[in-house]
């Protein structure tokens, strides 16, 4: 059927890897800026006013509940 060799695989699978690590480094950096954002900011404590546990949630996951948050407000 096809032509996979082990060296082929290898190198899919360090593509992959690289592929990985750069997502990584992108998604760090947005998250860095995203916190740094007064609307941000502003959402984190809007939060810790009603959920003083906000500050035991770790930052990817702050992030990722603002933006979801966010979107969903601009969905109506």
């Amino acid at each position: 059927m096809g032509n996979f060799n082990a060296t082929s695989g290898k190198n899919n699978s360090a593509k992959a890897i690289k592929k990985n690590e750069a997502e990584s480094r992108i998604w760090d950096s947005l998250k860095q800026a995203i916190a740094l954002t007064s609307g941000f900011q502003r959402w984190q404590l809007e939060r810790n006013v009603n959920n003083n546990q906000q500050q035991n949630i770790p930052l990817d996951r702050q992030v990722s509940l603002y933006l979801r948050e966010t979107l969903e407000t601009l969905a109506y």
